[in-house]
């Protein structure tokens, strides 16, 4: 099992990492005094799936198990789900001291996440993501958030978890479209700052997709590692050492949103995101079209769309006007300079981005 600290002194909390390891809860939740009861937020996938192995691990650790689930489905992150949740707790609350868990993937996390955030103007929670793209990216950080009809993550706050606890033996259920949307993030940690790890899933992606769990180990560990530590050093994202996480999800948030939230999933949004990204970087002379080939050659072999169908391509700049990073008219993107480097820009024409969003059209 590894162990990674992120350290924002009365908010540090761990992150622990293994095959099995939902087997030590009673060893590593015990000493957070959390409550007697846990409130689990997931779906009906994931609680038929591994609803009774965790109920077993919890009750072995000494705790009551209550499961709500909401849709498997971006739409169940909105305010109506959120209160339905808040009121639902509010009657468990009358007789046990509840703590939230967030059992799912990306959608489930920043739901419960939120709830937690605003119930009681704050109560504990803790993260036990079971996809990929949780594992190494939505459950670290405390970005808690729902959506409005106008855009993604609209409403939210910044709230860190007491502890993330990543199973790898709970991916074994994915397919591999699941596990290729993981790789998007995957892919982005490599570029924006480990360059390592983006030749070796040049290199090793098809074990990922195989689900080799040394491989998984590795990738996440180094996902988890990189995002802690820019955590510690910019929690709430004002000294810009954040945004850099967000390379490719401007395009990408616009994507879902011009889609509906269903025409592609996170990870496909952020691959095709990513290599808009790209071009406006070749484009404004910030990097070679080496990189860009290199980005498009992995996003294909790990099973990820290179462009969008059936979105209309003024549809997606008009949705990606309402990035939560903008200042009124002045846009802010995070380009890419080379394999592990990047650099935010602002102000960037509006021509230049109509260009790369209309490249990324069938």
């Amino acid at each position: 099992m590894r162990e990674i600290k992120v350290n924002l002194k009365e908010r540090s909390y761990k992150i622990f990492i293994g095959a099995g390891i939902l087997q030590e809860l009673k060893r590593i939740l015990k000493p957070l005094k959390l409550g007697d009861t846990a409130y689990i937020i997931t779906n009906n996938t994931i609680k038929n799936a591994y609803g009774s192995y965790l109920q077993k691990a919890l009750r072995q650790a000494g705790f009551n198990a209550v499961f709500k689930t909401v849709a498997d489905s971006e739409k169940s992150k909105s305010l109506k789900t959120a209160s339905a949740v808040i009121e639902d707790i509010a009657k468990y609350e009358t007789k046990s001291r509840i703590f939230i868990i967030a059992f799912g993937g990306g959608v489930i996390g920043d739901l419960a996440g939120f709830v937690a955030s605003i119930y009681k103007r704050g109560i504990n929670y803790i993260h036990i993501p079971t996809t990929l793209l949780a594992q190494v990216d939505s459950s670290i950080g405390g970005k808690t958030a729902v959506d409005l009809s106008q855009g993604k993550n609209l409403i939210g706050a910044f709230y860190q978890p007491r502890m993330v606890i990543i199973d790898i033996n709970l991916l074994r259920s994915l397919s591999n479209k699941e596990i290729s949307g993981g790789l998007a993030e995957i892919i982005k940690y490599g570029a924006i700052k480990d360059k390592p790890l983006f030749q070796y899933l040049e290199k090793n992606h098809a074990k990922v997709i195989a689900k080799d769990k040394k491989a998984l180990e590795y990738i996440i560990y180094r996902c988890c590692s990189i995002k802690a530590r820019i955590t510690a050093k910019d929690e709430k994202e004002k000294k810009g050492l954040r945004t850099i996480l967000n390379f490719g999800h401007t395009i990408a948030h616009a994507i879902e949103a011009a889609g509906g939230y269903e025409k592609y999933t996170h990870g496909q949004a952020v691959a095709i995101g990513m290599l808009a990204a790209c071009q406006i970087s070749i484009m404004l002379k910030l990097a070679k079209k080496e990189i860009f080939c290199r980005m498009e050659k992995l996003i294909r072999a790990c099973g990820l769309p290179l462009k969008t169908k059936g979105i209309p391509s003024q549809k997606v700049f008009q949705a990606h006007l309402l990035d939560k990073k903008f200042e009124g008219a002045k846009n802010r993107f995070v380009l890419i300079e080379d394999i592990g480097r990047v650099k935010i820009i602002e102000n960037i024409p509006a021509a230049v981005i109509k260009a790369a969003i209309k490249n990324r059209l069938n």
